[in-house]
């Protein structure tokens, strides 16, 4: 594709490799500042379809221009993940934006009760999301009722496993991959995960590798994508 203002104001798709610790809102502001700034346009629309936690790395699609009305579309996709879960400790996030606050003996496990439990989490599951997120409860956002130690409930929501694969087992460390439906928070399968092991765990490692038929391999770095911006034609 050659990058033209025309192209960005039309409308156009952009497959994104979020690097770790940027937020998706970071990556649609640099995006969008690049292409206002590369054809001095005022105003332009950039939004993506489907947030990535800062800590977790991967495909974000940028929507540009008349293409961000389809934003939902691809929300609505089903997503693929590989990532590391660390059994035997929590955090109150189920992830490693805030510190270990539990730990529990994992000696009773094995592989087999592992690869076992994991087939509990296919198909239609409920799933209560973190506290430290951005979902709204009574006008806020969560994640501000847990800086400030609010206890809420959190209603579970309703969310498709596809596939949960364990792919390596290297204790306390476990990788796998799943294809879920949208909505699924794979920090929220890494604590019930966890709980069912009754020992605890979090989520260490995140990788997002396809939404719908959009793959990672497809992806460029925000680098790489300002580098082709500013390629002379």
């Amino acid at each position: 594709m050659v990058f033209s203002k025309e192209v960005f104001i039309d409308g156009t798709i952009l497959l994104i490799n979020k690097p770790l610790n940027w937020t998706s809102f970071q990556v649609v502001n640099k995006i969008r500042w690049l292409i206002k700034s590369k054809f001095n346009i005022k105003k332009i629309k950039v939004g993506h379809a489907g947030t990535l936690d800062p800590l977790a790395e991967g495909l974000l699609i940028i929507c540009t221009g008349k293409m961000t009305k389809k934003i939902s579309e691809f929300q609505n996709l089903e997503k693929e993940y590989s990532g590391t879960f660390y059994l035997g400790a929590t955090t109150p996030s189920f992830d490693l934006e805030t510190e270990i606050n539990q730990t529990k003996s994992i000696d009773h496990l094995t592989d087999d009760i592992i690869f076992e439990k994991s087939q509990d989490f296919t198909g239609k599951i409920f799933q209560a999301p973190p506290i430290y997120s951005a979902i709204k409860h009574r006008g806020k956002k969560l994640y501000e009722f847990a800086r400030k130690g609010e206890e809420i409930e959190i209603k579970k929501r309703e969310v498709t496993i596809y596939d949960f694969l364990i792919s390596d087992i290297q204790l306390p460390k476990v990788n796998f991959h799943i294809k879920c439906s949208k909505g699924t928070y794979i920090r929220s399968i890494a604590n019930d995960f966890g709980e069912d092991l009754k020992c605890g765990a979090h989520l260490t490692k995140l990788v997002r590798n396809s939404i719908g038929k959009y793959k990672i391999e497809e992806a460029i770095s925000i680098d790489d994508f300002e580098e082709k911006l500013n390629q002379k034609t």
